[in-house]
């Protein structure tokens, strides 16, 4: 058996695009972290940003389009999805996003 999750708390970086697949709605946005530490050998801090592709459906999507903007900060509850897709010159692209299953708007901008 195994298990994985994915917990993020950031900033969303766009404001949800939402698309219907199949009649289902789907939200699809960026969410950045951010972490702050000191090198090794002291110093000045440093911060690291990362940023994580996310994925709401139904409901979530919906609620998504609606509250959610540019700057919002987020609590997600997730699982990592992977898939791959082609452009038009024929070259494979690879993609990690975070399919939501639990979420909570911390502030609104």
């Amino acid at each position: 058996m195994s298990y994985q999750k994915v917990i993020l708390i950031g900033n969303v970086g766009r404001d949800p695009s939402v698309t219907f697949i199949e009649k289902r709605p789907r939200a699809a946005f960026s969410l950045a972290t951010t972490e702050t530490f000191t090198p090794a050998g002291g110093g000045e801090p440093i911060k690291r940003t990362e940023w994580h592709q996310i994925v709401m459906w139904d409901a979530a999507a919906e609620f998504a389009e609606k509250y959610i903007r540019r700057g919002s900060r987020l609590f997600i509850e997730g699982r990592l999805r992977t898939r791959v897709w082609e452009d038009r010159t024929a070259i494979k692209h690879n993609v990690t996003e975070i399919y939501v299953d639990k979420f909570e708007l911390l502030s609104r901008q």
